[in-house]
């Protein structure tokens, strides 16, 4: 249930825009509950029945002779047209992939058109659309400016039905300041997209305010003129100016006898509807609305049971093969084979420079190992060299007196002796061959010589 006014009274406005001091007991369809589902439904339903039937011409794509080539031409065996001596003989022709073809699946006349809507849904739909009218919030959703609207629902005295002049409504909606939603309209000026430009619906523009009366007493043509605003019999009510595009919350002005109309229109829940035959309002599935003051009184909160605190949530899987980090959790050892992977392709890489290198006659590049920096440490000071002696076996040659002694070039720098050869022992020393035994084997030899001779 739409618990739209907690007021049971709702004030009368004269034509100056001013409390009158009259109230008009607030209609029990304002209570009603709000299902937009149903309302949009209706609306979608309803907007079918305004179309136009329309169909393509039976004869269109077939008003040329054309006849199939058939097969072994090496051309495809869509009917073509015959004759010569222009580009149309030739060309394929019926079919929906041929230019000048007919289309596929040609539409029909006979198409179903029309929908037929239960009164009961009908009358559902709308008495949702009434109720959702008079709560300010869905009507100021809908896109409609009433912040300065003295009152939701909007009633006016019955003298504005008598108004016959546009300048009298314009002062009217100033009045009530509802002129501010007007303005909205004339900014809202769009042209069309489309073809609708070309068929009388040339531009577009938001809705305003929808004034509904008992009585037209002149009241039509005062309002006609003012862009937005859309006048609707009480006894006439229509859901697609209610609930325009099949959306609740448009902002209606009742005139007082209009209002007063609506429970004998659609009844009570006490009382039957007296102008609709047994109809009563549709019943509320909830009597309060708010779900959330339901669910957290302590009527509900004793029985039901405490929310559950574990969570599970679904752990992201990462692929092994591409994240390193979910590969070394599956498989340790896989560091070591990529880091001795990458050793084996840097050692490969490394002997294919060397033997290009070789080739080309250059020097092959080494791997310099990386220089330690060195740190600030003082040289140890050599000790002081003593005085070199001469040895005693050697005899230092004296100065001759009288003779000068001449003056001999600095020798030049000696070479590093170098090391004594190791001595060997005698021991280990080959024998050398006795003299006498070389004597012996030379006269052997010469008596054989003497001999062959």
């Amino acid at each position: 249930m739409s618990k739209v006014v907690a007021r049971p009274l709702i004030s009368v406005y004269n034509e100056k825009a001013e409390a009158s001091g009259t109230t008009v007991q607030l209609p029990a369809i304002f209570k009603a509950p709000i299902r937009p589902d149903i309302v949009n439904f209706v609306h979608q339903q309803m907007s079918m029945n305004s179309r136009h039937p329309y169909a393509v011409s039976e004869k269109a794509g077939h008003q040329t002779s054309a006849e199939s080539w058939g097969t072994g031409r090496a051309v495809a065996r869509i009917p073509r047209v015959r004759g010569g001596g222009t580009h149309r003989s030739g060309q394929g022709a019926y079919g929906n992939m041929c230019r000048g073809g007919r289309m596929f699946a040609p539409t029909k006349i006979w198409r179903r058109w029309q929908r037929k809507i239960n009164v009961n849904q009908k009358r559902y739909a709308l008495c949702s659309a009434i109720a959702a009218s008079g709560i300010p919030a869905l009507v100021m959703s809908k896109g409609h400016v009433i912040d300065q609207v003295p009152e939701m629902p909007l009633v006016v005295s019955d003298k504005v039905q008598e108004y016959n002049k546009t300048k009298q409504a314009v002062v009217l909606l100033r009045r009530l300041r509802a002129w501010t939603d007007v303005q909205k309209v004339y900014k809202s000026r769009r042209f069309r997209a489309g073809k609708g430009k070309m068929r009388n619906r040339r531009r577009t523009n938001k809705l305003g305010p929808l004034v509904i009366y008992a009585k037209d007493q002149g009241l039509t043509k005062a309002f006609r003129n003012i862009p937005g605003v859309e006048c609707l019999s009480v006894n006439k009510l229509n859901l697609k100016k209610l609930a325009p595009g099949g959306h609740v919350g448009r902002f209606c002005i009742w005139t007082e006898s209009a209002i007063q109309r609506l429970n004998a229109l659609y009844g009570t829940w006490r009382e039957k509807s007296k102008l609709k035959s047994d109809y009563n309002l549709p019943q509320p599935i909830m009597t309060g609305t708010d779900l959330a003051r339901l669910l957290k009184s302590d009527e509900i909160q004793k029985v039901i049971r405490r929310p559950r605190k574990i969570v599970r949530r679904a752990a992201v899987k990462r692929n092994p093969l591409t994240n390193m980090r979910a590969l070394m959790k599956l498989n340790p050892y896989s560091a070591l084979i990529k880091k001795s992977a990458s050793a084996v392709s840097a050692a490969r890489l490394k002997r294919k420079e060397d033997l290009l290198a070789k080739k080309r006659g250059l020097v092959p590049v080494t791997d310099k190992p990386a220089e330690q920096p060195k740190k600030n440490v003082q040289a140890p000071v050599p000790p002081a060299a003593a005085p070199v002696e001469p040895p005693k076996s050697e005899k230092v040659p004296r100065k001759k007196a009288g003779k000068p002694v001449k003056k001999t070039e600095d020798p030049e720098p000696m070479e590093a002796t170098p090391a004594p050869a190791p001595v060997v022992p005698v021991a280990a020393q080959p024998a050398a061959p006795e003299p006498q035994a070389e004597a012996v084997t030379e006269a052997k030899s010469k008596k054989g010589k003497g001999k062959k001779k």
